[in-house]
């Protein structure tokens, strides 16, 4: 035990190897480079917006409705893409499932199915039930 805590006392003093400061000073150059290039990036953005803020205060009347006509057309192109996307696979799906290929959601579909069967006939016999006791009553 004794030479356990000797030799962990021994590891905590020891002088740093090398190749730990290269890692380090490594560490701090590319840190600080990042950090003075987001400052930068900063003061560009700050200076930018000021020098634009005027520009779009005077013209706002055009440039409002033009973003917003420009949203919209990117908003219909991207909603008319996905909807031509989920219509094609729906129909590689039918088709896929038409040629009785394995398609995915085949036995979820098989369990919804006899399920809905099951379902439906147990109705039918309720109401069944009912019938011949409400007329049955009624005479």
């Amino acid at each position: 035990m004794a030479d356990y805590q000797q030799h962990h006392n021994h590891q905590q003093h020891q002088q740093p190897r090398p190749h730990q400061v290269v890692k380090a000073a490594t560490a701090a150059t590319a840190g600080g480079s990042l950090l003075f290039l987001s400052g930068l990036t900063l003061v560009g953005t700050v200076i930018a917006l000021t020098v634009a803020t005027p520009l779009l205060v005077i013209f706002s009347p055009v440039l409002v409705p033009a973003a917003i006509t420009v949203a919209l057309i990117i908003g219909g192109f991207l909603a008319s893409g996905g909807f031509g996307l989920a219509g094609l696979s729906v129909v590689a799906w039918i088709y896929r499932f038409a040629t009785g290929k394995k398609v995915a959601g085949m036995e979820q579909l098989e369990q919804m199915r006899m399920k809905l069967g099951s379902t439906a006939r147990e109705a039918r016999d309720k109401a069944e039930q009912f019938g011949k006791q409400s007329f049955g009553a009624g005479q």
